[in-house]
């Protein structure tokens, strides 16, 4: 590790010494370093024996000039069992000062178990120390070494206070007892391994080189400072905002803030310059309070990166829909029947047929066919046997080429964009693999989702191709002119950016 900055190697050797042990926890164990690194906090939730105070240890085991403070809180908790004794010296000279050494205000990172069972007064307390790094002692504010809080709870409060405190924790991490499979690997561990992993023994050794000091975390914060937001990246926050919105889920402007910094440390940390899409994946645990929030935004994340909504399946769906109806609109127009000079083609009908006809159906007052018919050649010869002519509709439309050329020049420009899309969507799944491969923040679970997405899409995408390229056949063979024809106006449909 080198001196004043942070060797992504090295962190990585690092993350392979404190995981070990611990089984199902490697995600919860790197979530709570990377919030450590972006100078936040990270609260564990879930019930005893779950390795929640393991995992905190071992967050202090990779800061090297760090102090650690744990405690375990009830509703009997004073503050002198956080942030120190009263000084009797300082009480003897009309001061109300403590002496910290030791206790909270000075500890680097600290680990608070049953952190809501604390009364409003020590949670106030707190709520300064968390977020100013400051604690109020007697008339004086001092300066605190704080690097980061791992809070654990059973449930989370719904009083205003608690919720207050909530919100200073940015990550909110469910520990759930192991599975099935990793019950079996947690009994086969040896006893030491085993222990750790169910939050007692002894920790890993971590060796001094490998250690975090303070100047390497202010270099990484610096240069997470540096590291750009994309324009996509933004707009899917920004989306994502409104969503929850609509959802009635209230997200602070300070926790947006700080969103955007641990998604900077993210990247910095891994030698990027500036944040991808796919970090976004840590969002869920920042924003939703509960299991179900959780998956409600890591789904509308999976469906929403690597996918431009202006060129959304349902989008195209709608575009190629308008191009099978005009076709199917001009396949059964029915249209006048021409001659072979391409006049209109007439037949003749006797005006004593036309009032046979009429007669027939009843205009006559119950006169037969016979008798009909026979006024009608009299009516007929009275008029010196002129007939009438009447069109026949006896063939569907054709249409001339100029017609059928613009059909398929429109949709061969769809396909054109299909195209691109279709390059734009593979061009994503590749850029999710590689920034899996690299991520030391990933969530394989995310990953995953957003990769069966993405395939889906990728399917979408592929069937409306072959969709527009049979309705491009299908203006081909539609019946044709000899002559160039007239040149139709285009089909409308919804406008695809470019």
């Amino acid at each position: 590790m080198h001196a004043t900055t942070l060797d992504r190697d090295g962190l990585v050797r690092l993350l392979e010494v404190l995981e070990v042990g611990l089984v199902e926890r490697t995600r919860v164990l790197r979530l709570s370093l990377l919030a450590a690194l972006a100078g936040e906090h990270t609260l564990l939730i879930g019930p005893p024996g779950t390795a929640k105070s393991a995992l905190a240890r071992r967050i202090h085991l990779a800061f090297s000039d760090a102090r650690y403070f744990e405690r375990l809180l009830t509703r009997f908790t004073v503050p002198e069992e956080l942030f120190g004794p009263l000084s009797i010296r300082a009480l003897e000279e009309d001061r109300y000062e403590r002496h910290t050494a030791g206790f909270l205000p000075e500890a680097g990172v600290a680990f608070i178990d049953e952190v809501f069972k604390a009364n409003s007064a020590i949670l106030n307390a707190l709520l300064t120390l968390l977020n100013e790094r400051e604690f109020d002692n007697g008339a004086g504010r001092v300066r605190c070494p704080l690097i980061s809080v791992v809070g654990a709870t059973n449930h989370v409060p719904e009083d205003e206070v608690g919720e207050a405190f909530f919100d200073r924790f940015l990550l909110r991490l469910a520990v759930e007892p192991v599975s099935a499979d990793g019950f079996a690997r947690l009994l086969a561990g040896n006893g030491r391994n085993a222990l750790a992993a169910c939050d007692a023994g002894a920790p890993p050794a971590v060796p001094e080189d490998l250690r975090l000091p303070a100047a390497v975390c202010d270099a990484l914060r610096e240069a997470a400072a540096a590291v750009r937001l994309p324009a996509d990246v933004l707009a899917r926050l920004a989306e994502l905002r409104v969503w929850l919105a609509g959802q009635q889920y209230y997200v602070s402007d300070r926790r947006w803030v700080k969103i955007a910094h641990l998604l900077r440390v993210a990247a910095a940390s891994e030698g990027r310059a500036e944040v991808a899409p796919w970090d976004l994946g840590l969002l869920p645990s920042c924003i939703a309070a509960d299991e179900a929030g959780r998956q409600a935004v890591a789904d509308w994340l999976a469906c929403r990166l690597g996918v431009r909504e202006a060129l959304s399946p349902p989008r195209l769906t709608r575009v190629v829909e308008a191009f099978e109806a005009q076709l199917k609109a001009e396949r059964e127009a029915n249209d006048l029947d021409y001659d072979e000079s391409g006049r209109l083609r007439f037949s003749a009908i006797s005006h004593a047929e036309t009032l046979a006809g009429a007669f027939s159906s009843g205009i006559g007052g119950g006169m037969g066919s016979e008798q009909a018919s026979a006024l009608a050649g009299e009516i007929g010869d009275a008029k010196g046997g002129a007939g009438a002519l009447r069109m026949t509709y006896a063939r569907k439309r054709r249409y001339g080429a100029l017609h059928v050329t613009a059909r398929t020049t429109q949709i061969d420009a769809l396909l054109l964009r299909i195209a691109a899309y279709q390059g734009e969507i593979d061009a994503q799944r590749g850029a999710l693999r590689a920034w899996a491969a690299q991520s030391l923040w990933a969530d394989p679970a995310f990953v995953d989702a957003a990769q069966v997405q993405l395939a889906h899409t990728a399917a979408q995408i592929e069937s409306l191709a072959l969709r527009a390229g049979m309705a491009r056949a299908g203006f081909e063979a539609l019946p044709r002119l000899d002559e160039a024809g007239a040149m139709p106006a285009p089909v409308e449909h919804e406008p695809l950016p470019d």
